[in-house]
């Protein structure tokens, strides 16, 4: 009885997220939550940090070092940088655990190809004895609270860094979903355009990620539309830096392309919704997860484009990561939902 126990307690949940990774180990809950970001020495070919540490770096290293990340658009495109930020990161969860390596799940979007999924299991594998992949809505709606496995239909939207997961599910399964590749870092993107092409001024992806967080808003709101952020970047015209002084209403236009998008995918997946399940979904509401349904009224948004009540989880950012930690915690009843991921869904990609 130990030894079964002491085998369980080193399994990981892992949300690969294209902005943070988030890790839940069984029995401790989440343990580790970093920036999905590694620093390479060029010339050994070797990390030099991993994470936290490394995300200081971005666009601050010199010739013989690169800051970069092993994730884009929520699939692998540096496979070396990720399978060596995973082993760094699930090291930290188990010094010291024990002699196996963990059985490991972990959360990826919907949409991705069959080489993409080979991918994120082949880097898993560097640290573990058996991995499991699940779609990032599926976890996302187990870590929210939603009745996942019961015969009533239940909407997620999960707003992640690389993408957008919008999924209908029911009795354990998904029904209709989207992975849309727009997400966090193209509304940071929106930002970074809109800042040069209204006030000619060059910002990196870490201050425009800050804007976003300060001062920005999906919906109108008067009592917020008038805050002010100063932010400091490279004059294009002049070549010097400079200081501007900017509007949450402004910011709010310089977001709305990406986040009328994400509108767009969910009235597509509701539109491609059993009559059955949509009148569950019209009662019960949208939940909305991830990093994106931080943003200030974005669940206003939702609720005035759709004619549905949205709702933010108590903790978006946590969902994906807490429903691996569910699965493998009740892993014999859940681990059918894993078991269907490589199985078809009527799913759209883009």
């Amino acid at each position: 009885m130990f030894w079964n126990r002491f085998q369980f307690s080193r399994d990981i949940g892992i949300d690969l997220g294209t902005a943070n990774t988030l890790i839940h180990v069984s029995g401790k809950g989440v343990i580790l939550e970093e920036p999905s970001v590694v620093a390479m020495d060029l010339e050994e070919g070797v990390p030099l940090a991993v994470g936290e540490e490394a995300k200081l770096m971005l666009g601050r290293t010199p010739g013989n070092i690169k800051a970069v990340r092993p994730l884009r658009d929520g699939v692998i495109a540096d496979f070396d940088a990720a399978e060596k930020m995973i082993q760094t990161f699930i090291q930290k969860c188990n010094e010291g655990k024990g002699l196996l390596a963990p059985r490991i799940v972990i959360g990826i979007p919907s949409g991705i190809t069959s080489v993409e999924r080979r991918a994120v299991r082949e880097a898993g594998l560097a640290g573990a004895r058996e991995v499991y992949l699940i779609d990032e809505p599926v976890a996302a709606a187990i870590g929210a609270s939603l009745p996942v496995t019961e015969p009533v239909g239940t909407m997620i939207v999960d707003i992640g860094g690389g993408t957008t997961e919008v999924a209908v599910l029911s009795l354990g399964g998904t029904v209709v979903s989207e992975s849309l590749r727009i997400a966090g870092d193209e509304i940071n993107d929106s930002i970074t355009s809109y800042l040069k092409k209204n006030h000619g001024l060059a910002v990196g992806e870490r201050t425009a990620e800050k804007i976003k967080i300060k001062i920005g808003s999906a919906f109108p709101d008067d009592n917020f539309d008038d805050t002010t952020y100063e932010v400091r970047g490279l004059h294009l015209s002049s070549g010097l830096p400079r200081s501007l002084t900017l509007t949450s209403k402004e910011i709010k236009e310089a977001m709305a392309d990406p986040l009328n998008k994400i509108i767009e995918a969910i009235k597509r997946t509701l539109e491609r919704t059993p009559p059955e399940l949509a009148a569950d979904i019209v009662e019960r509401g949208i939940m909305l997860a991830g990093g994106g349904a931080l943003i200030r009224g974005i669940n206003d948004l939702v609720t005035q484009e759709t004619g549905i009540f949205a709702h933010i989880a108590e903790d978006p950012l946590l969902c994906v990561v807490n429903g691996c930690g569910e699965i493998l915690g009740d892993f014999r009843k859940l681990k059918k939902i894993v078991d269907t991921v490589d199985m078809g869904t009527n799913s759209i990609r883009n």
